[in-house]
């Protein structure tokens, strides 16, 4: 299997990949290919027995490109960064799936103008898994479509059920609705729109869930429009952040409370690494004709690691090829 890493991705690049390529390539006994300007990596990498293969790029869509300056990146077909090289990789069958911590819209131009889309698919959907009540739930889009259809949230639901269904192992996956109400006229008129498509689908839909029950596990999938998503996906990590904090601060605030948190060290332990984003790593970009992965600008190490582990989950799960199938038969 062949993993493709952008080397200039993370706010702190290319330390996290250069490390985390080293350890995915022996952790997995597979070849790491990390795209960047070689003068830069080649000298880091000397030494060190790994199958890791660099790829020469001179260029590199940054945080800051935005506009048209980010689209003439992504398109061009002479474009030497990180992206447009790596994802031609895995258009040219040379690699079998694309990570990247790097600038989110940049790598979804880049992603859509040279990979296309799967057949049945107008728009792709980038995907997080959402820790929730028991186990983890699927939630699409969290930003790629601010604006869609209700035809375009029947597409994500397929998506998503394939991918909850070939990566997560779940067998038959509860497809909800986000929406302000459980009754299925209840939402905004994209909501009303896509409620009878779903109903009327092969999928395994069980109605419209409100934000609670989507964190008290009531589905495995959850489809909603990329503005509501990436609220709903900022929002909760933001809480979390901060329940933490005031957890950690109460429980240090005196002596007996001190002892207390010393005594629940392993529960908390457990509990952070089922809210941690580093375990969960990238989020896969739905819907292009390729396995395109997306982590935070923030990545370290073992958060870039985590992604190249999810990556390789998809590729052996065959998990393009399920969803091109799905679509068809929809």
């Amino acid at each position: 299997m062949r993993i493709v890493l952008d080397a200039m991705g993370s706010d702190e690049c290319p330390e996290p990949e250069i490390l985390a390529s080293i350890e995915a390539s022996k952790l997995f006994g597979d070849e790491i290919i990390l795209v960047g300007p070689e003068e830069q990596l080649k000298p880091r990498l000397t030494g060190t027995s790994t199958k890791v293969k660099l790829v020469n790029a001179t260029d590199t869509i940054t945080m800051q490109d935005k506009g048209m300056a980010l689209a003439l990146k992504a398109k061009r077909n002479t474009s030497q960064t990180t992206m447009a090289i790596g994802i031609d990789l895995i258009k040219n069958g040379e690699a079998d799936a694309f990570v990247t911590a790097g600038n989110t819209g940049g790598a979804m131009a880049t992603a859509y103008f040279r990979l296309g889309v799967i057949p049945g698919v107008e728009r792709p959907a980038l995907t997080a898994t959402f820790p929730v009540y028991h186990g983890q739930c699927v939630v699409l889009d969290i930003g790629a479509n601010p604006d869609l259809r209700p035809e375009h949230l029947l597409q994500f639901a397929i998506m998503g059920s394939v991918y909850a269904r070939k990566v997560r192992l779940i067998e038959n996956p509860r497809v909800g609705l986000l929406s302000n109400g459980e009754e299925g006229g209840k939402g905004n008129e994209l909501v009303k729109g896509a409620y009878p498509l779903l109903k009327e689908s092969n999928l395994n839909f069980i109605g419209n869930v409100e934000g609670k029950e989507l964190f008290n596990g009531a589905a495995d999938v959850v489809v909603t429009d990329g503005f509501t998503g990436n609220i709903l996906l900022k929002s909760s990590e933001a809480v979390a952040k901060i329940l933490f904090t005031i957890l950690k601060e109460e429980l240090t605030s005196s002596p007996i409370t001190a002892i207390g948190a010393q005594l629940a060290k392993p529960a908390f332990r457990r509990v952070k690494s089922i809210m941690d984003p580093d375990d969960v790593g990238a989020a896969p970009l739905l819907g292009v004709n390729g396995l395109v992965f997306i982590g935070h600008g923030r990545s370290n190490a073992h958060a870039l690691v985590s992604a190249i582990k999810v990556a390789r989950q998809a590729v052996e799960a065959d998990t393009l090829n399920s969803i091109k199938a799905a679509l068809q038969l929809s």
